[in-house]
């Protein structure tokens, strides 16, 4: 399984939907980059999706972006063959 990032904020509920999600398909080692706790971080995840909000998730190389798309990706069947 590719790793998983999130950037992601304490306070965010579209966070924890996309972390149960993501853990209901199996992902154990879910890297997540606080940005509330780490401003600086915030302008590395703007700079790297071109997107301000949270959740902005990364699998392997590929991002799929907030929690919108990531429930897009797994209705259309994608997202288990992101993390296989």
């Amino acid at each position: 399984m590719p790793p998983v990032t999130m950037y992601s904020t304490q306070v965010c509920p579209y966070c924890v939907m996309a972390e149960k999600l993501l853990n209901k398909k199996g992902v154990a080692n879910l890297e997540k980059i606080l940005i509330d706790r780490d401003p600086s971080q915030r302008e590395v995840m703007m700079t790297r999706t071109g997107r301000r909000t949270v959740p902005q998730i990364y699998i392997g190389d590929t991002h799929v972006g907030g929690y919108d798309d990531l429930v897009a990706l797994d209705r259309a069947g994608k997202l288990d063959p992101l993390l296989a």
